[in-house]
C-alpha cells in the first residue's frame, strides 16, 4: 500500500571511505519501499571503476543500480550525475548525466573553485529525482570532514544544505578508533552544516552488543547526537560490492575436491561483481590472484574487465601473468575474458587517437581471433542473449571496438564476451563447470542439493538471479531494522523543527 506522507531527503554520511554507507543506504532504500514509500537512491558523485548501463544506455555507478534495485525501481542517471572512473593515480574519467566528457587531471578536477562546475548539473540531477519520489535515500563520499576541500565538495554536506537532508552519520567500529572519528567528524563541521547531523549509526561491529552500551551513552554525550542504532557484522547476506578494497581478502588458496577459478588481479580492475555470483557456487573456489603458479594451476582462469586495457595488457606481460595464462591454456585449462580480459584475448589492441593513454598498440595474448581499437565513443546498453538455447541478460560498458559480430566467441577451451553479468546466468555456469574432473555431477544434480551443500559453508546458490537479490535486500533490511531505531529515523524524517 502506498504512503504519500512526505519525508525530508535523508544523507548517510561517512567518517571515511568503507564504512558502510552503500549498504546502510540499500537497506533503508529497501525498507522504505517495504514500509509504502517510493524512494530512490542518490550520491552526486562517486569514484568507482564499478558502473552499470541504465535502461536508456547509460552510465552510472554500480553502487547506485544497487540501491534502485533495492528501492525497486530502474536505475537512471539522475542517480548518480556525477561518475568519476580512475584510469590512473592522478586522472579519472569523467561520466556527466551518463555520458563520459573526456579525462580529467585531479588537481585541475578539483582546484580551487572548479567544483562549482558540476554543482549545477548535481543539484539539478537532485531536484528532478525529488519530484518524483519519496523519501531521496542520498550517500555521501568518503570523509565528511575534510575542511580542505569543503569549498569544492558537491556530494557531502553542501548537498544535504541543497536537499535540506537530515544526515545520519556512519562510522566503522571494526576499524578502530570509532569514538574519535565520530566525535572529530562532527565537531568539524561549520555550526550551520552540525545542525544537519541528526543521528549516528556504528556499523560493523563484532561480539556482544551489550559490551557497547556505556560507548554508546559515551558518543552521544561528547557529540550531542544520539546513536540511533549498532549494526553487527555479517557473513550471510549478500550485496554487491562498491569498493575493490574487499579483493585482498579474496587471495584464497588452491583447494581439493572444488573447481579452482583464478580472477587475475589487474591493476584497474572494473566489474568485478561479475564473479558473485560464480563465488558463491559450492563447487567452486574463486580467489583473485597475480601469482603466476595459482594461475598455471587454476582450472579456469578469468581475465576480468578493467578501465585501462592496453596498461593492464603491458603489466601482465612484465609480471609474467600473460605467459603463464597461455601456459595454462595449452596445459588445457580454460580462459575466459569479458570486457577488456577479453580485448587482451585477441591478437590486437589498438589506440591510435590515444583514449587510453601513450601505449598505441600491442598484440594481444592470441586466444581469440579478433583486433580491438579503442574509440572515442563508449558502449553502454543493457543486452539479452541466448546460450544453450535459454535467454540470459547482462549489460556492456565498454571503451573499443573489435571485429567480430558475435556478443560470445568461443574456441577451444576459451571464451570471450562485452557482457557484464555473463557469469550471473546459470547456462553459462554450467557450461563452464561442466566435464571439470572435479565436480563430481551426480552430488550436484539438482539445484536443492547445491543449496543444501552451499549452505553447509555459509555460502548461497540460486538458479534465478532476480529472486535471489530481492532475497538478499529483504534479509538487510531485516538486519538493520533490528538493530537501528527504524522509528525514530521516521521521526526525524517528519520534524520540520
Amino acid at each position: 500500500m502506498a504512503n504519500s506522507k512526505p519525508l525530508h531527503p535523508i544523507m548517510f554520511a561517512g567518517t571515511g571511505s568503507d564504512v558502510g554507507k552503500s549498504i546502510i543506504a540499500a537497506a533503508f532504500c529497501r525498507i522504505f519501499r517495504q514500509d509504502g514509500y517510493r524512494p530512490a537512491p542518490f550520491k552526486a558523485q562517486n569514484m568507482a571503476l564499478n558502473s552499470y548501463a541504465t535502461p536508456e544506455g547509460l552510465e552510472i555507478g554500480r553502487a547506485q543500480a544497487v540501491q534502485a534495485e533495492a528501492a525497486g525501481i530502474p536505475c537512471h542517471t539522475d542517480m548518480n550525475p556525477l561518475l568519476l572512473k580512475p584510469s590512473s593515480d592522478h586522472t579519472s574519467q569523467v561520466v556527466l548525466n551518463g555520458r563520459p566528457i573526456g579525462n580529467k587531471d585531479a588537481y585541475d578536477l578539483w582546484r580551487k573553485g572548479k567544483g562549482g562546475d558540476y554543482r549545477k548539473e548535481v543539484c539539478l540531477a537532485f531536484d528532478r529525482l525529488a519530484s518524483r519520489y519519496n523519501p531521496v535515500v542520498m550517500e555521501g563520499a568518503g570523509s565528511i570532514a575534510e575542511i580542505n576541500l569543503r569549498d569544492r565538495d558537491l556530494v557531502n554536506m553542501s548537498m544535504a544544505r541543497h536537499a535540506g537532508a537530515d544526515v545520519i552519520l556512519v562510522g566503522d567500529i571494526d576499524r578502530g578508533g570509532v569514538f574519535a572519528s565520530v566525535y572529530g567528524s562532527i565537531a568539524l563541521q561549520t555550526p550551520e552544516d552540525r545542525k544537519l547531523i541528526k543521528g549516528i549509526i556504528i556499523n560493523k561491529f563484532r561480539g556482544d552488543l551489550r559490551l557497547f552500551d556505556d560507548g554508546r551513552r559515551m558518543l552521544e554525550d561528547i557529540c550531542g547526537v544520539p546513536v540511533l542504532g549498532v549494526v553487527p557484522y555479517y557473513r550471510d547476506i549478500y550485496i554487491a560490492e562498491e569498493d575493490s578494497v574487499s579483493l585482498e581478502q579474496k587471495r584464497r588458496q588452491l583447494a581439493e575436491g572444488k573447481v579452482n577459478v583464478a580472477v587475475v588481479l589487474l591493476r584497474h580492475i572494473s566489474n568485478f561483481t561479475d564473479f558473485d555470483t560464480l563465488e558463491r557456487d559450492p563447487r567452486v573456489n574463486l580467489f583473485y590472484t597475480n601469482n603466476t603458479s595459482d594461475l598455471e594451476q587454476a582450472d579456469i582462469i578469468i581475465v576480468p574487465g578493467t578501465k585501462s586495457t592496453l596498461d593492464d595488457l603491458l603489466e601482465l606481460r612484465r609480471n609474467g601473468c600473460a605467459q603463464a595464462i597461455l601456459r595454462a591454456h595449452r596445459n588445457g585449462r580454460t580462459v575466459i575474458g569479458i570486457c577488456g580480459g577479453y580485448q587482451m584475448l585477441g591478437l590486437s589492441v589498438d589506440d591510435p587517437d590515444g583514449i587510453e593513454g601513450s601505449v598505441t598498440s600491442l598484440p594481444g595474448l592470441g586466444l581469440l581471433p579478433i583486433h580491438t581499437t579503442m574509440t572515442p565513443e563508449k558502449t553502454t546498453k543493457q543486452v539479452t542473449f541466448t546460450f544453450e538455447g535459454q535467454e540470459c541478460h547482462g549489460y556492456e560498458i565498454h571503451q573499443g571496438v573489435s571485429d567480430s559480430s558475435q556478443a560470445i566467441l568461443q574456441t577451444d577451451r576459451c571464451i570471450g564476451t562485452y557482457i557484464h553479468g555473463f557469469l550471473d546466468n546459470a547456462p553459462v555456469i554450467e557450461h563452464i563447470l561442466r566435464d571439470k574432473g572435479k565436480v563430481r555431477s551426480e552430488a550436484f544434480a539438482t539445484t536443492e542439493r547445491r543449496e543444501e551443500l552451499a549452505a553447509t559453508e555459509g555460502r548461497s546458490v540460486s538458479s534465478d538471479p532476480q529472486a535471489f537479490k530481492e532475497a538478499q535486500y529483504d534479509k538487510l533490511a531485516a538486519h538493520v531494522r533490528q538493530h537501528v531505531d527504524v522509528n525514530r529515523i521516521y521521526e526525524i524524517l517528519c520534524n520540520d523543527d
